[in-house]
C-alpha cells in the first residue's frame, strides 16, 4: 500500500533509490460485457471402423471428418452432420460411446413378391435416403430384393446394413440399442405384379450409459449438450450433469437438448419425467430423421443465437424433413405441447421446418405446483449470461482486493454497471426500479467474504400479441 486511494501490485512502498517508477494496471481495461459464444457437445455411439476412441472428446468441423472419426453411418457421424447442416459455423465437440455389451440391435424386413408383369420401379426409403431399383417385366422377387441390397450397400452413410435371402431383405441397425428403433422405413412400388411389404425396425434394446461420457467432459464448459437418445434414463443422466456443472460452485451454465418424432402423448410424458429448466426437447412428429438428428439440428440453431434473451420463434432448422401434412400438429396440439414442456416444430412457408417456441421441460415446482418461472429456454440462458457477466467483472476488477469498509460499495458499483450495460442490450430491464435491492455486504460468519443479492428482471420474449378490431360504420 502506498496511499489511501492508490495501490500498486509491482512497485513496493519501501523503495529508497531515487527514480520514476510506473507499472501497468489492466484490471480496469475491460468495460464491456463478455462474449457469449455457444459451444455444443454431442454424445453419440461410434462404430469400430472409426479412428476416434470412445470417451475422448474431439472438435468436429465437417461431415467427412465425423465419418472418419466415428465410422460412416454411426450415430455420432449422423449427429455431427445434422448439426453442421443446421449451423455451418458451429463450435462442435463430439464424444463417442460404445454400444452396451449386452445390447441388441434393431431389425426390420422388406419382403418382395413377384414376378413383375411389367416395367416399373421399386423404391425403399431409409430415413431421408431413398434408393430406387428399376424393374423389368419378368423380374423375380429374389432378383428385385438382391438389387435393393446392392443399392443399399452403395449408401455407406446409412445407419443400417442389409442381407437378402429368397426375396426377403433383412435390415439390421449398425448400432445395438434403441437407436435403431427410430430408423424409418418406407417402400413404394410402380412395377405391376410386385409388392414390397415393410416390417418396421424394432426390438433394439439396452442403451449405452452416458454417465462416463458426461464425466469425461465435466470441465469442458460446453453450453449445449445433445442427447443421442430420448428416454428418461439418458435424459436423467444429462439433467444430473447439467445441475452439477451449472450449479453455484461450478458455474458453467449449460442446456441439454433432445429430439422426439413420436406422438404428443409420449413426448409430453417424457418431458414430465425430466421436468428441468435446463433441458429442452424438439417435437417433430412423423419425422423420418432419427431423434438424435433432430436434437443435433435443434441444438445447432440454439447455439447460433448468442443473445440469450432473444426468442427463437420461427428460426429454421435446416436439414430436417418436411413431414406429411397429416403429421403437422394442429394449433390445439401445439398449445398442449407448450403446456407440457415440449417444443413443437412446424412446417412454415417455403417448406421450412421452424421452431414454434423454444421452451424447457420444466412445468412444475418440487411441490407439484404449476410454475412458469423457467418456461422459455431463454430464461435460464439469460440467467447464465448475467452470472457470467457479473462474475467476470468482479474477477477482473478485484483479483487481489482487500476487504475493508470501502470494498462493498466498490463491488456494488461494478455490479450496478454490469446491470446497466445488460439493460442497454435488452437482456435485463428495470435496473433503476430494482437497484435498491442490489445489496453487497460482509458475511456474518466469514470475515473474508462478501455476499451480494442481485435483482435481475430478465427481458421476456414477445410471443403473443392481441388486438381488437372495432368495426365502425
Amino acid at each position: 500500500m502506498a496511499s489511501p486511494n492508490i495501490s500498486f501490485d509491482s512497485i513496493p512502498a519501501s523503495i529508497r533509490k531515487p527514480g520514476k517508477y510506473f507499472e501497468f494496471n489492466t484490471k480496469l481495461a475491460v468495460r464491456t460485457l463478455p462474449g457469449n459464444l455457444q459451444k455444443v457437445l454431442a454424445i453419440g455411439q461410434r462404430l469400430a471402423t472409426g479412428t476416434q476412441p470412445a470417451l475422448a472428446p474431439v472438435d468436429v468441423f465437417s461431415d467427412e471428418q465425423a465419418a472418419q472419426l466415428f465410422g460412416r453411418g454411426s450415430a455420432a457421424h449422423l449427429m455431427a452432420r445434422a448439426a453442421i447442416t443446421a449451423n455451418p459455423y458451429l463450435q462442435l465437440t463430439v464424444i463417442a460411446v460404445d454400444d452396451a455389451e449386452t445390447a441388441v440391435a434393431a431389425t426390420g424386413t422388406v419382403t418382395v413378391t413377384g414376378p413383375a408383369t411389367g416395367a416399373g420401379v421399386v423404391s425403399l426409403s431409409v430415413g431421408a435416403t431413398r434408393v430406387d431399383v428399376a424393374v423389368a417385366s419378368g423380374d423375380t422377387a429374389a432378383a428385385i430384393a438382391a438389387a435393393l441390397k446392392v443399392a443399399l450397400d452403395k449408401k455407406a452413410d446409412l445407419p443400417l446394413t442389409a442381407t437378402v435371402e429368397a426375396g426377403v431383405l433383412t435390415l439390421a441397425a449398425r448400432h445395438k440399442g434403441s437407436f435403431g428403433n427410430g430408423i424409418a422405413l418406407k417402400s413404394a412400388v410402380t412395377a405391376p405384379g410386385v409388392s414390397a411389404t415393410v416390417v418396421a425396425m424394432a426390438h433394439g434394446a439396452v442403451d449405452p450409459d452416458l454417465a462416463p461420457a458426461l464425466a469425461a467432459v465435466v470441465a469442458g464448459g460446453h453450453n449445449l449438450i445433445v442427447s443421442p437418445l430420448a428416454d428418461s434414463v439418458s435424459l436423467g443422466a444429462i439433467r444430473d450433469h447439467l445441475e452439477f456443472v451449472s450449479g453455484p460452485m461450478e458455474q458453467r451454465g449449460a442446456v441439454g437438448v433432445f429430439g422426439h418424432a413420436g406422438s404428443l402423448a409420449s413426448g409430453s410424458t417424457l418431458a414430465g419425467l425430466i421436468n428441468s429448466g435446463r433441458v429442452t426437447g424438439a417435437w417433430h412428429r412423423g419425422s423420418v430423421r432419427l431423434p438424435a438428428e433432430i436434437a443435433a439440428g435443434y441444438a445447432a440453431v440454439l447455439a447460433f443465437e448468442e443473445d440469450p434473451a432473444r426468442p427463437l420463434n420461427t428460426l429454421e432448422i435446416k436439414g430436417l424433413d418436411v413431414t406429411g401434412i397429416d403429421q403437422w400438429p394442429s394449433r390445439t396440439e401445439q398449445e398442449n405441447a407448450l403446456y407440457h414442456g415440449l417444443t413443437p416444430l412446424e412446417v412454415g412457408p417455403g417448406d421450412r421446418v421452424q421452431i414454434v417456441r423454444a421452451i424447457s421441460t420444466y412445468t412444475r415446482d418440487p411441490q407439484g405446483v404449476d410454475d412458469v418461472a423457467l418456461l422459455d429456454i431463454t430464461t435460464i440462458r439469460t440467467l447464465d449470461y448475467v452470472r457470467k457477466a457479473c462474475r467476470e467483472r468482479i474477477s477482473l476488477r478485484f483479483p487481489r482486493e482487500k476487504l475493508s469498509e470501502r470494498t462493498p460499495d466498490k463491488v456494488r458499483s461494478e455490479l450496478l454497471d454490469v446491470l446497466y450495460k445488460l439493460e442497454e442490450l435488452e437482456i435485463v430491464e428495470a435496473v433503476d426500479a430494482n437497484k435498491a435491492g442490489l445489496i453487497v455486504e460482509r458475511d456474518s460468519q466469514d470475515v473474508n467474504r462478501l455476499d451480494a443479492k442481485i435483482p435481475v428482471d430478465v427481458v421476456n420474449g414477445l410471443h403473443v400479441f392481441a388486438g381488437r378490431i372495432d368495426l365502425l360504420l
